[in-house]
């Protein structure tokens, strides 16, 4: 039974939170109000009696413990009664069924995160803590920041929010194209953490990549823009391999090792189309970049067939739109397709000759794959124990560890 309620829990929570903040008018009550629904959850629940709408029980049950806990502090304290007169009148039950506003919530959600009014730095940390439910750790792994100071913009953002009386909603029609750019990133970071996380013993949260592709969906149905299709396009592209990614034991496989025939072509058609719209518009962003990027190994029907010297084209047409040493790193990548590693491992020491990779395990892993392919084995493990010691992910931790002991044979 903890095993259903942990599973619900990974698939639902992140959605009852987003409800219950609309419901409760606050970030620090829904969270409490969470916790709460989950806990009557173990206690309540059995195997034959799991409601039919886990979300909508959560969401009621959430709702009434946190009116219960302030009609108890109304007390002591006339504000709080003010609360429960105001947001919750006595007798008032409002049933929460499936509809266009609930699936709103998330976007709501992720519009409230991005408001101006609040530090870019923070709307980040706030969007992956609060969307994601990330811990203040995974944060401060993926920004390369320390845990206290994530903790600090987290805090300073629901302070803002409060102080400001932001309003939690979608904006206006109007407003949407200038809040739109941050809105499109913390969905980007959405599908990331979903299709590679950051810690733990999966490679996928499918529950995440899946969130992430629908608020693209609903976020272009309201905004019909470039930017937008790309974004849902080379999220579909890439959630396409995903059945292909991994051992049924969980190993990684790497993209050139995948079998193809496990992609979803119904995901890759749909991602085309996405892809060629937002290529057709009037200006080419940095996730129509992308997402060109994606449809070309999506359209290679063996790896050996992969244009990469378009791939590197596009890449450096992405790092005008967008430059990022991610994207040099990636560019790196596909230079070594094309021009062999001694090339590549040229860029790549240059990234970490600037500090601005050294802490991000992937560019040592590409370091070491480079200098394992030249056959400099004693350079190549100290690169994948730099790259294993900054790892979090499970999979990526053991396909480390089967390099390192692959460089004991014959170095490929």
């Amino acid at each position: 039974m903890n095993e259903t309620i942990d599973d619900i829990y990974r698939s639902q929570s992140r959605r009852v939170l987003a409800t219950l903040i609309r419901l409760l008018g606050d970030f620090d009550r829904a969270e409490e109000a969470l916790h709460d629904a989950f806990a009557a959850a173990a206690q309540q629940w059995t195997e034959e009696a799991i409601p039919a709408n886990p979300y909508a029980w959560l969401v009621s049950t959430g709702r009434f413990r946190a009116i219960d806990h302030i009609r108890r502090r109304a007390r002591f304290n006339a504000s709080e009664a003010d609360i429960v007169d105001s947001l919750y009148p006595e007798g008032q039950l409002t049933e929460i069924a499936e509809s266009e506003e609930i699936e709103d919530d998330m976007l709501r959600l992720i519009f409230t995160c991005c408001h101006p009014l609040i530090p870019a730095d923070a709307q980040m940390a706030m969007a992956l803590r609060e969307v994601c439910g990330l811990t203040t750790e995974e944060i401060a792994h993926a920004f390369l920041i320390s845990a206290p100071t994530v903790a600090q913009r987290i805090v300073r953002a629901k302070n803002r929010i409060r102080a400001a009386q932001i309003p939690y909603e979608v904006p206006a029609k109007a407003e949407l194209p200038e809040r739109l750019a941050q809105v499109l990133h913390v969905i980007y970071l959405v599908f990331n953490e979903g299709y590679s996380a950051s810690s733990g013993a999966a490679i996928i949260r499918a529950d995440l990549a899946a969130e992430a592709i629908r608020l693209g969906r609903l976020l272009l149905r309201l905004l019909p823009d470039a930017e937008v299709a790309g974004l849902l396009a080379m999220m579909l592209l890439q959630d396409s391999r995903r059945l292909a990614r991994a051992t049924p034991s969980g190993d990684l496989i790497l993209l050139a090792d995948q079998d193809r025939e496990l992609w979803d072509i119904r995901r890759i058609r749909e991602g085309l189309a996405f892809a060629a719209e937002a290529m057709a518009g009037e200006s080419v962003g940095s996730y129509a970049l992308q997402a060109a990027i994606a449809a070309e190994h999506a359209r290679a029907a063996t790896a050996e067939r992969t244009d990469w010297r378009r791939i590197v084209a596009l890449y450096d047409l992405l790092l005008v739109a967008h430059p990022s040493p991610v994207i040099e790193l990636n560019r790196a990548v596909a230079v070594s397709m094309c021009d062999g590693p001694a090339a590549a491992l040229e860029i790549v020491d240059g990234l970490l000759s600037e500090d601005r990779l050294a802490r991000y395990h992937l560019a040592h892993a590409a370091k070491a794959d480079f200098l394992r392919q030249l056959n400099l084995k004693d350079e190549a493990r100290q690169s994948y124990e730099t790259a294993l010691s900054l790892c979090h992910q499970a999979p990526e931790q053991a396909f480390l560890r089967r390099r390192l002991a692959g460089l004991a044979g014959k170095t490929g």
